[in-house]
């Protein structure tokens, strides 16, 4: 099971200081905050597998989602599927739909455009939500000895927000166009 802690806010929590040298960046929000997120994934076959996740809010001590999906993958076209059920803490049941697609830039397997989607459907059918992005991926492996670094740059297409992800093995950095920011330590 992949399991990690969340925590995060906008860009008004963000105190930057620059006295003393060197400049240091604090977190002024509500630190009672922290999400507890676990992932665990069963796998059916070679390209196929349930992906169950969740996430904890230890503040209130309750769930704010939880998610079970079906995913196939299509290792010669670079592709996956997937479906399943998405459930928030606004008690909303909604049936999930995604698709993602890795386009390799040249020869290299390290950097990729990504194009994803998602379409997310509530229990009466009224009205889909569909979200997509485009993504460029550098994957960095043994950036030093035993540290893999992934570097993504995207810009979602229906909301119009450009994101940047960090991601060292155990550490990720989320920041978008709207100020929103979260930092995620995998345990």
């Amino acid at each position: 099971m992949e399991t990690s802690v969340r925590y995060g806010g906008d860009s008004t929590a963000l105190r930057i200081s620059n006295n003393p040298p060197p400049p240091t960046v604090k977190y002024a929000g509500d630190v009672s905050s922290v999400k507890v997120y676990a992932k665990q994934k069963i796998q059916f076959d070679s390209d196929t597998l349930l992906q169950l996740n969740g996430e904890l809010d230890t503040r209130t001590g309750a769930p704010t989602f939880l998610c079970a999906l079906v995913r196939h993958f299509y290792p010669n076209l670079s592709a996956s599927v997937g479906a399943g059920l998405h459930y928030d803490r606004n008690d909303k049941l909604v049936c999930t739909l995604r698709g993602k697609k890795a386009y390799p830039i040249a020869s290299s397997r390290f950097v990729n455009v990504v194009l994803k989607g998602r379409c997310d459907i509530d229990k009466e059918l009224n009205q889909p939500t569909p979200h997509g992005a485009l993504e460029l991926v550098w994957n960095i492996l043994d950036f030093q000895k035993d540290q893999d670094v992934r570097l993504k740059v995207g810009y979602e297409i229906v909301d119009k927000v450009p994101y940047v992800q960090i991601r060292e093995n155990n550490w990720t950095f989320n920041a978008d166009g709207n100020g929103r920011w979260n930092v995620r330590y995998h345990l």
